[in-house]
Order: C-alpha cells, then structure tokens, then sequence
C-alpha cells in the first residue's frame, strides 16, 4: 500500500493554514464522508459504491472520487477488460481519517439517544 510519502497531495501553499481547516477541505462534501465510510472495510468497485452511498449521482460520484484521488486519499485501479473494471481503495492516508469517522459516528449516536431516535 502507499504511504503518506508517496502520494501527491496537495501543495501546502494551497491549503489553509489551519489544521481543521485542511481536514475539512479534503472531506466536507457530505459524499467524500460517504465514500470514505463505505471505503473503510477494502475496495470496492464502482457499481457498488454507488450502490452503498445511495442517492449521489453518477456524475458527482465520479467527480468526488477524481478529488479524493488528487488528494491522495483514493487510489483508482482499472482493469483491461471488457467491460473495464475499475475498483477504488484507501490510501494509508485515507484510512488514517477513520479516528475522524468513528468520533463522528460515536458523536451521532449520543446525538441520537438524547434526542429519542
């Protein structure tokens, strides 16, 4: 798997000077966190990502994952065939997000079970 090292992120000049904001630059479009959610347990093809996140277009899918690859957080992988075959995967910095995951998902739990849902 690649490291932190070698992906291509991009430029600090680029980024923000805060920290928190750098992380939301890279994940806050509600379908990157989607993405990033159903990443988390391995590769997935396309089609099934699709699938799993639920009413995202396929366009702003592809669009999505484009970013998430330019950061350095997706890896794409195509397959010669006919049909092509294309699966996505966690980089190591991709699954370095999922502490953020799992306090967001502990955090809508409790948020939950105060509300009576």
């Amino acid at each position: 798997m690649e490291t932190a090292k070698d992906i291509q992120a991009k430029p600090a000049k680029e980024l923000p000077t805060c920290p928190v904001e750098t992380t939301l630059t890279l994940i806050s479009d509600k379908w990157k966190v989607l993405i990033l959610r159903d990443l988390m347990p391995g590769t997935k093809r396309f089609g099934e990502l699709k699938k799993s996140i639920g009413h995202v277009s396929q366009k702003v899918l592809t669009a999505q994952l484009r970013q998430m690859e330019e950061s350095g957080l997706v890896i794409r992988t195509v397959f010669p065939e006919v049909p092509p075959h294309v699966e996505y995967t966690l980089t190591d910095l991709g699954y370095s997000l999922k502490p953020i995951l799992d306090a967001m998902w502990d955090w809508g739990e409790h948020y939950k079970a105060q509300n009576g849902q």
